[in-house]
Parts: structure tokens; sequence; C-alpha cells
């Protein structure tokens, strides 16, 4: 799965000196187009006002419900695939630009107030958040226990705005993380996977992040003026904070392409209402849940072998609900006889198949669950044929227009071009070709900017496979409404890869 969860609050806070007469440390920037990132010394002055410096810290909160709403299906957090990574933009305009720099991201231990200020030359709009204040409860002003949010400690230390480290899971780790501009021009893309994890896991409270420049950047006698990066309120939608988020939640069924002396998996859901769920295995109405909770019995003719089932885990700490699998081998040299005379390995040898009847059952073999097929196959061979089929490609359920707050599960098929198909007088529906490793990849449809990359490291936009084929999720709230979008699907086979552009179309996301 690929995610890109949108910012529901961000601004920055100062304490800039204003026209020499004062400073702005009750301005407040919360519908400002940009997040600025400076520091100023000794460039500025007010009467009575000994402190050079002059500075800005970027504060910003996700909506991490729909991560939430995956933890107890899809998303197991323990996960080595769960990346999360904080993208902010830089929206350079001309201004001067530090360079050779670091900033820090720390999360908040308190949340603030987005406010509606705009106002980022005279700091004129005031309100909360700003550098002595987080928030408003009620009529009182809840203030930063150090200005600008700068008063640190470990996860749990009293009277702090930010985190350093934190006990996590029994393990002591750092909160924070950073990224270093060596141009100044680059976007910033920070690794918060830790403390998003510790969010999720209610370890963490969820008041966002807080960006600075780091350690002594912030306290030295240097100018760093001004690291822009766009807001939440961009008119540029496109360059609006994102928070992007990975985890493998791939499921690949070999049904369709289960082959004699390779391990293969194959698939059970259970489904209540339309809704999946554990299986109810007793007349007291317990559930099959956990590993070697279930097996599966294949039978053909008078062989019959037994393999055990475990629901299915998403990570380490996460047995997805409903969803039950089994993970085996058939000899394709079994002696085991089938019918008469007649071995496994004779049937392998003549027809290069063998389909069996599958069982689900419970533990005992008590209780029966769901019958089945499985055809088994021989590997495939070819007469020294190295290049990869010519495969088409399609979306099949794609439609033109999706609206916001939509999740969509789009069906991948691929036939190859050069298989004979025999000629019918009706309509028959051609089987896809079931392809393990493909990916899919958003971009553009107009400027070809790529909004979801093919991302292997984590196998995060790796398609699942089942009975009918390929397919994967897509949530319509990831993506920028008013654009027009296209798939690519990246397929290696063969130790070749091929790229297939826009297939099934073109769509747009509306509100």
């Amino acid at each position: 799965m690929y995610r890109r969860l949108k910012a529901i609050s961000d601004a920055y806070i100062t304490n800039k000196i204003i026209s020499n007469d004062f400073r702005a440390t009750d301005a407040n920037t919360g519908e400002a187009a940009t997040l600025d990132l400076f520091k100023i010394y000794d460039e500025n002055s007010i009467a009575g006002d000994d402190d050079k410096a002059e500075l800005s810290r970027i504060l910003i909160k996700f909506d991490l419900n729909p991560l939430r709403a995956l933890t107890g299906s899809s998303l197991d957090i323990n996960d080595s695939s769960f990346t999360c990574k904080l993208k902010l933009y830089d929206v350079y305009g001309g201004q001067t630009l530090p360079s050779n720099f670091t900033v820090i991201a720390f999360p908040l231990s308190q949340s603030f107030d987005e406010g509606v200020g705009r106002d980022v030359i005279k700091f004129q709009d005031i309100g909360s958040t700003n550098f002595l204040t987080a928030s408003v409860s009620g009529d009182s002003a809840v203030g930063w226990f150090a200005s600008g949010a700068n008063a640190k400690g470990g996860l749990g230390t009293p009277s702090i705005d930010i985190m350093t480290t934190g006990t996590l899971s029994s393990e002591v780790k750092n909160l924070f993380a950073t990224q270093v501009f060596a141009a100044g021009t680059e976007d910033l893309s920070i690794d918060v996977t830790t403390a998003i994890s510790g969010v999720l896991s209610d370890q963490i409270p969820d008041c966002g992040f807080r960006l600075s420049f780091s350690g002594t950047q912030e306290t030295d006698e240097k100018t760093r003026f001004v690291k822009r990066f766009a807001s939440r309120h961009n008119s540029n939608t496109r360059k609006r904070p994102r928070l992007i988020v990975e985890f493998n939640d791939t499921i690949q069924d070999h049904h369709d392409d289960f082959l004699f002396n390779i391990s293969g998996s194959i698939f059970l859901n259970n489904y209540e209402r339309g809704e999946l769920a554990n299986i109810i295995g007793s007349p007291d109405g317990g559930r099959v849940t956990g590993s070697n909770c279930i097996l599966v019995n294949l039978v053909t003719g008078s062989f019959s072998k037994v393999v055990t089932g475990s629901q299915h885990q998403f990570g380490p700490s996460l047995f997805a609900p409903g969803v039950y699998s089994a993970s085996f081998a058939i000899d394709g040299f079994s002696s085991s006889i089938v019918s008469g005379t007649q071995k496994i390995s004779d049937f392998v040898v003549k027809s290069g198949s063998i389909k069996f009847t599958t069982f689900w059952q419970s533990a005992d073999q008590a209780v029966g669950f769901h019958t089945g097929s499985l055809t088994v196959k021989s590997s495939e061979t070819t007469g020294f044929r190295n290049t990869p089929p010519r495969f088409q490609i399609n979306i099949a359920n794609l439609k033109e227009v999706y609206k916001t707050g939509q999740t969509v599960r789009l069906r991948c098929v691929a036939f190859d071009a050069d298989e004979k198909v025999k000629s019918v007088k009706t309509p028959i529906e051609r089987k896809s070709v079931t392809l393990t490793k493909a990916f899919y990849r958003i971009r553009d449809a107009y400027t070809d900017e790529v909004v979801v990359p093919f991302e292997e490291t984590n196998n995060s936009t790796l398609m699942s496979t089942d009975t009918q084929g390929m397919y994967f999720d897509m949530y319509t709230d990831d993506f920028e409404p008013g654009r027009v979008y296209a798939f690519d699907v990246k397929v290696t086979q063969r130790s070749s890869t091929q790229v297939f552009k826009s297939v099934g179309g073109i769509f747009r996301i509306e509100e």
C-alpha cells in the first residue's frame, strides 16, 4: 500500500523583529501560503533587547485516521516494510536561500491551533498558534512551556513541548529525525516512522511535529534566510505537505499458477454479511484464529495430502481477520498412487497437471469450512525462448471519474498477445495471465509528474493476486481533485522488465 496523507494543520512561529520596534512573538501564520524556516543574526535590533537572533520554526500535523482504520486489517506497524516520510515541497521564488544546513523534526507533546493569520510581511495577524502560545482552551491561552515550543524532554516528561527520546515497546528510541540540505533547494523528506508508529500504538500523543534548524545552527552567529516550503493553504495543490506511507499488504494467491516442486500459497476468505470475519469453528461460537489453526486436505483419486494453514499475517503481529492461507509444495516425482497403478509422477509426465479437490477443515478435521479445487501444473518450458511474452495489459474496471472519499479496488488483466485462441461461435471470457511481479505507478496524465512511483523496496505498489487475477486498492483522498491521472504497469518476467504506460486510459478526481 502507498498512501499520501494530507496535513490538517500547519503554521510557522517566529520571534522576528519588526521595524526595529517589536518581535512578532504573538503573530499567527496559520493560513499563510508558505512555511518559512529562517535564522537571522545581528541584522535588526530593539532597544533593551540583547538577543541578536531572530528565528522561525514550523509546526505541522497530519490526519492519521486513515492509518488507524487499517491497523486492524492490513497494516502492521511492527513490520519492516512500514515506513512514513514527512514530505514538504520547496517553493523557491528567487529569494535569498541558505545552503549546507540541517532540518530536525521532533514530535510535539502538546497540540497547537493552526489559526487564520496570513500576514507574513508585517506579522500583524495575531492569534494562536504563535511563538508564545500553543493553543486556546476556552477563554484561556495555553502557552508553550518554553518560547518557540522549545521545552525538550523524553516521552512522559512533564512540562515539555517536544519529545527527544522515548521507550517504545520496551526499547529506548530517538524520536527525532533529520535531513541535510546541501544546495538548499531540496524538498524535505524526513523518515518519521518511529514517531508515527508510537502515535498509532497510543504510546506518543498525536500532536504533530515541530521542524527547525538543528542544534547550533539556531544559536550560532550566522544568518540563514530563508528556506521556504509550501503550506497546506498553497494555491499549488501539488506542493502541499504530505505524509508518505508505505507498507507491504500484498496477498499473492497461487491458485492459477501452482507448480509442482515449488512452494506456493492458496487462500480462503470468510465473509459475514459482506465483511471479512474469522470463521466460527465450534458450536460454542469459538473463532478460528492464529497460527496452525486450519487444515487443507488435497484429494485426487485415492491420493490425499493434508497441509496446515494459518490465519494470514501482515507482518509479525497482525493476523488479517477472515483471511486464511496455506503454503506447501506438491512433489511431482512422487510415487504415491492416484488411481490404479498410476502415480503422481505418471500424471505429470503424461498431462503436465493434476487437479485436486481442496477441503478446508478445522484443525481436528471434525468441521468442514469450504470445498474448492486446485490445479497443479508443470513449470513452463520453451525451445530456448528467452524473450518475454508480448503482454497486453489493461485496468479492466477503470472509470473516467472518481469522487474524493472513495476506496476503489482496481482489476488488472494481462494477456499474451502471441497466445493462440480457438475460434468459437459464442462470446467467452478470456482468462487473464497472473503475474507475480507486477507493480503499478500513478502519474499526472498531462505533465508526466509521478505521484505514486513503482515502489519495489517495500513492495508497497506490488499488485495482489487471487483466482480472478491481479488487483490493487486506490484511495481517492490521497490525490488532488481536479487533476487527471494515468496508470502505468511494470512487469518483470524472464529477467526482463517491461513498462506499459497509460494502462486502461486516464481518469479524473473530483470533489
